[in-house]
């Protein structure tokens, strides 16, 4: 590359940036589009790069920043909220992911003694059901033995569904110590992003999980399931726990609490 003015270098990393992005649809964080720039043109400072990145909104019309840290094309941008995303997950049902997300949380969260998939309107309510339900307890004679935790878990394959996902996920809250949001990974950046930050306020663990894994059986279930922010224990609503459980068939509840 041969020298380039201050102002040539500017005009470069631009150029490049909406080259990388224009190859982004879904959008692009701010440290990753730094380090692909610089690896093109590593003959420019860094600090330079960093600095023309930072807030490229405001100096490209046609770049916009829907997240902290997330750059996209506006005409992306437009698109992903209208279409669908579906993808592979749309060929299958939501129910093949229960019991692995079940087993998941037993035997590489280990968060739960034991699990069981629900789903469907087991408790008879417009607030929904778990689509998997888990007990944490310790069995074996302790000095101080906490009571049992119930970890409940809401499953989506439907990408274009975030809000009500994230909605029935805070509604467990009422009768869960621990709640978890599981989607797939091709979910969109923007979504994931806003996702995550509201997880963290609310002390949801949310999960990404990769389809085409899941559906492996000789597939390990480390490789199926990616933890993004982890549940944070709360004492739930007492009256709730027992309105519900009650709700359960009582061989059901014997597989969990037994």
């Amino acid at each position: 590359m041969k020298k380039l003015t201050h102002k040539q270098k500017q005009e470069a990393i631009r150029e490049k940036a909406l080259e990388i992005l224009e190859n982004s649809p879904q959008g692009i964080r701010y440290s990753k589009l730094v380090n692909k720039i610089y690896e093109e043109y590593p003959e420019i400072k860094l600090k330079l790069i960093q600095w023309e990145i930072w807030n490229l909104d405001k100096k490209i019309k046609d770049v916009i920043k829907p997240e902290r840290g997330l750059y996209i094309l506006r005409k992306f941008y437009e698109n992903l909220k209208e279409e669908k995303i579906f993808e592979e997950e749309t060929k299958i049902r939501e129910e093949t992911i229960y019991q692995k997300f079940a087993d998941y949380l037993v035997q590489e969260l280990e968060g739960c003694t034991k699990t069981i998939p629900l789903g469907g309107s087991v408790f008879r309510d417009r607030w929904g059901t778990p689509d998997v339900l888990g007990i944490y307890k310790i069995s074996k004679p302790s000095i101080i033995e906490p009571l049992p935790e119930i970890i409940s878990a809401e499953i989506k394959i439907d990408t274009n569904q975030p809000i009500i996902a994230f909605g029935q996920a805070c509604s467990y809250k009422l009768f869960s110590h621990k709640v978890y949001l599981v989607l797939p990974e091709t979910i969109s950046q923007v979504d994931l992003s806003r996702l995550e930050s509201l997880c963290l306020r609310f002390g949801i663990g949310l999960i990404l999980f990769n389809v085409n894994q899941v559906l492996k059986e000789d597939i390990g279930l480390d490789k199926a399931f990616r933890i993004i922010t982890r549940a944070i224990k709360q004492e739930p609503d007492y009256f709730y726990v027992n309105e519900y459980l009650k709700r359960l068939d009582r061989n059901i509840l014997e597989k969990l609490i037994i």
